[in-house]
């Protein structure tokens, strides 16, 4: 058999037939190319040999071999393949390497053949180290940070060998968890989970730095301390403790050792502020970014350096607690705890309306704890009296805005403010006040809030303008609302000059002074003429 030749042997460059490995997508799309060069490969002579060998092998019966070499004494016992060289003058192959070929080096940086070929080589995806970014108990503490730990830890359980009770742990809490000293009982339980009533220096070790709550920042080293296990955010219970441990320990609170009642008292006013504040979801679970938005580690930071528990005015101050307490026990006139629609209609001296009050006990803008029909409970009064007290603060806008938002469609149309301002203008009609008519005030306000749209109000329009609590007080405080109207300019200027004190603060302050005088002048009406002559000496 004869195998026709189908080109110039003499124009075939040997190296076409030694390509590079190439990918089966790279042969599929260059099948021109494959043509040629196995057109390159049947003109060879050897080429014609070698078939014609192949197949009187084949017709004999003898086995091919897997390599493609033929049983012949024609076919070179080194290479099958034919070559074009002479016998004998056949070099070696060069071993499959891309680093020992100026060619292939050449090939891998243009990404082409010599020949200009557009088959492009496959290399190797590069392996890049991408250090660890996420640790799922937190990242573990750099070397230098654990010893200094391990430092302090070993100094202060030196002398300890049967380990530390809890009234000896709070230099710990302090100076190596540089957390508030009053976490001392809450940190010291939740290591001694069998309840021992002490704990080794190995049990706080792996605790607090094996587990790396040494690296993670105050908001997450509190969540944890407090939370409870499993639960992936904390309640009103989980606060307790601390508060517990801040009144027995803080100097400001020493004078409440002798009453329980109003200790538990203040420790539930304070977290009820700090729920109303900083759950802004209102479902009563506080998660760990609604505490990294809030400033309760601030305050609880401020809280345990200064002995003065009222110049803490972030939810600790005493003051304010006395001034929400004595407000709801002149409210609940039969002191059964509990409040209903005609007691709180005399809040601020009658200062609310009768609508805004009814809406408040349909329970819109919040749900009653207090689990009886028709009345508000303590917790549900802190809510309101924060809420009616400081209109600048955003709980206190959503609070009201859910009043006004009659059909909750989630805008404030000109018929639902009218509704509520109905019933003030006839009260000041009543008092021969002037009356201010609703198109008046109507304009008024959409010059105050400058909204969006000028036929509603958004919840987003108010929280953006400085006065949208005036907006409520027109409707439904007309106290507050006369007092805007004839307000102090003196009143103005101080406002002014203590920026970072708000409506709260300011109302707070002015209350217990009031509440401190009128108990001053009923403690001295119980004594002698003597005594009343001198009380009103100095305030009058």
């Amino acid at each position: 058999m004869e195998v026709e030749s189908v080109g110039d042997v003499a124009s075939l460059d040997p190296d076409l037939l030694q390509l590079p490995e190439l990918s089966t997508v790279a042969l599929k799309s260059n099948l021109y190319m494959v043509d040629e060069l196995f057109s390159q490969f049947l003109s060879i002579p050897d080429t014609g040999r070698l078939v014609k060998s192949l197949l009187d092998d084949a017709k004999a019966g003898i086995s091919l071999s897997v390599s493609g070499t033929s049983s012949s004494s024609n076919s070179s016992p080194t290479n099958s393949l034919p070559s074009i060289f002479p016998a004998g003058s056949v070099p070696p192959l060069s071993p499959r390497s891309t680093s020992g070929s100026p060619r292939a080096a050449k090939r891998h940086a243009a990404g082409l053949s010599n020949l200009g070929s557009p088959l492009k080589l496959v290399s190797e995806p590069v392996r890049e180290f991408i250090p660890q970014f996420y640790f799922k108990n937190g990242r573990p503490p750099p070397s230098d940070l654990k010893e200094q730990c391990l430092f302090k830890v070993n100094e202060l359980f030196c002398g300890h060998y049967d380990g530390l009770h809890v009234q000896e742990f709070k230099p710990l809490t302090r100076e190596v968890c540089k957390l508030p000293s009053f976490f001392s009982s809450t940190i010291f339980k939740k290591i001694d989970v069998e309840g021992l009533g002490f704990i080794t220096r190995d049990q706080f070790i792996d605790y607090w730095i094996n587990s790396n709550m040494l690296t993670m920042d105050f908001p997450t080293q509190i969540f944890r301390v407090l939370k409870q296990p499993g639960q992936n955010f904390l309640t009103q219970e989980d606060f307790k403790p601390v508060l517990r441990e801040l009144l027995a320990t803080h100097p400001g609170l020493e004078f409440l050792q002798g009453t329980p009642e109003f200790q538990e008292r203040y420790a539930e006013t304070v977290i009820y502020r700090i729920f109303y504040y900083m759950n802004r979801s209102g479902n009563g679970h506080l998660t760990l970014r609604e505490l990294k938005r809030g400033n309760l580690i601030a305050a609880m930071q401020h809280v345990d350096d200064e002995e003065d528990i009222n110049k803490v005015l972030r939810y600790f101050s005493y003051e304010h607690f006395y001034v929400i307490y004595c407000k709801f026990w002149e409210l609940d006139t039969d002191h059964d705890f509990l409040i209903d629609k005609e007691n709180l209609v005399r809040y601020g001296n009658h200062a609310l309306t009768y609508r805004i009050v009814d809406r408040i006990f349909s329970q819109v803008p919040r749900k009653f704890k207090s689990n009886v029909e028709g009345k508000m409970g303590y917790e549900d009064f802190v809510y309101f009296m924060l809420a009616e007290e400081d209109k600048s603060s955003q709980p206190s806008l959503e609070y009201w805005f859910k009043c006004i938002d009659l059909d909750s469609n989630g805008v404030l149309t000109a018929n639902e403010m009218q509704f509520f301002y109905e019933e003030q203008l006839h009260r000041m009609e009543c008092m021969a006040q002037e009356p201010v008519l609703f198109e008046d005030i109507l304009c008024q306000m959409v010059d105050m809030i400058c909204p969006e749209n000028e036929s509603c109000f958004t919840l987003k329009d108010l929280k953006r303008s400085k006065l949208s609590g005036n907006i409520f007080n027109i409707l439904f405080n007309l106290n507050k609302f006369m007092a805007f109207e004839t307000r102090d300019p003196f009143l103005i200027r101080q406002e002014r000059e203590d920026p970072t004190l708000t409506e709260w603060d300011r109302y707070a302050h002015r209350e217990y002074i009031r509440l401190s005088m009128e108990e001053d002048g009923e403690d001295a009406s119980n004594g002698s003429a003597e005594v009343w002559d001198e009380s009103l000496e100095a305030p009058f």
